[in-house]
Parts: structure tokens; sequence; C-alpha cells
């Protein structure tokens, strides 16, 4: 399914500027990437609060309509006001459909209802909650299924357990020493001994394309 995004170029640029917008309903947001020029751009706070309302929305390739002019972008970075959780900015990163990108894709955790420990009283422990990959952009998976329904008492996934789409590599276990990064994603414990594990989910690393240095520009 294509997700399509309306914009407009923006002129004005500033902080007063970009107030206006907001008061007349709009977003300042910013375009970059694939050895282009950065080009300001207007959305609709409406339109794009609908489309974010979408998850897959994070994580796939979006068809920005730009004056009638259609890009190829994913979005990069998002600002929201920090008491009405209003989108403030947006920035997107265009993307060349034939070079291959890196970005943090969500893992979702399916079976638990189904998995015969987890009836009994265990506790499914998730250490990671997303995984960076390198791919093709129409290779791109909106999310990785990781299926726990036959993961026995003390069983774990790890990185190399993932059933991986086509075309898409863990960056991960692309440096060498391939034991080495291959951490445990998900195990099935005992609640007593969930409670003494501590939670070291990486931090999602920043979306960027492979070879390709983003040239941003802020106007905020």
């Amino acid at each position: 399914m294509s997700l399509t995004v309306n914009a407009t170029v923006r002129e004005d640029q500033g902080k007063g500027a970009s107030r206006r917008l907001r008061h007349a309903e709009k977003v300042p947001a910013i375009i970059y990437g694939a050895g282009k020029t950065p080009t300001n751009i207007t959305l609709d706070v409406h339109e794009i609060t609908h489309l974010l309302a979408n998850e897959e929305s994070y994580t796939s390739v979006l068809d920005l309509m730009v004056d009638k002019k259609k890009e190829a972008v994913i979005i990069k970075d998002l600002q929201r006001h920090p008491a009405k959780n209003i989108v403030t900015h947006v920035d997107f990163l265009r993307i060349d459909m034939n070079q291959a990108l890196v970005t943090s894709i969500p893992l979702h955790f399916i079976g638990a209802d189904d998995n015969e420990s987890v009836r009994l009283g265990a506790i499914v422990n998730q250490f990671v909650t997303s995984v960076e990959v390198s791919c093709l952009p129409a290779d791109l998976p909106t999310a990785i299924d990781v299926n726990i329904t036959d993961l026995a008492m003390g069983g774990h996934i790890s990185l190399t357990g993932l059933d991986m789409p086509k075309g898409v590599t863990i960056t991960a276990l692309t440096h060498g020493d391939i034991e080495a990064h291959d951490q445990s994603v998900v195990a099935i414990q005992e609640a007593k001994i969930m409670a003494e594990v501590e939670d070291d989910a990486p931090v999602a690393p920043e979306t960027e394309v492979a070879g390709d240095k983003a040239n941003e520009e802020g106007d905020e």
C-alpha cells in the first residue's frame, strides 16, 4: 500500500514564520538527502496527523507530493509540542530506490497467548524491541514478526534466529564476529527470574542512506 503526503514549497523561514504556519494549522518541514539541495516545505497538520496514526508510516517509503512533483522519502525525524502532542516539524529524507538504506525496524512479538509456558505463568522478556537493518527501499519491511508460540520455558530467540524477509540484513550481524553480536531478542522465563534480569534494549539508531551523508539544514 502506497502512503502519500501532500506538501507545498515554503519560502518564509525562521521561528516567526513557523509560528504563523502553526496558527494556520500548517506544519513546517524539510526534505534533504540524495545529493540534492534541501527544500523547506509546508504540510497540513490534519493530513500529517492522520498519516502518523498509521504505524507503518514511520518505517515505509512515502510518496511526498510537493506541488504535484513526487519524491520518495522516509521520515527522518519528528518534533512534537511537549504538552499538546501536536506535530510541530517533520524532517524527510530523500530515498534513491536503487541504493540501500539503513534504518531501524520494530519487532512485533506474536504468539504469547498461545504459548503453553506463558499460560502457566511464565514471563515474556523482550530484550530488543527494534533492529537496525540494511536493504533496498523496495524490500523495506514495516515490521518484523517474532513468533514465540512454541518457545519453551528457558528458551530464547537471538538475532540469528529471526525470520528476516528476503533482501533484508541485520546490520549488527555484518560486523565480522557474528557470535559476538548475536544478542538475545526475547526469552521465556519464570517470573522470579524475570525480576532479576535487566532490560538492556538498545536505543534505535538514526536512519541513514548507505553511502550518502545527509545534508541537513533546519530552519527552526
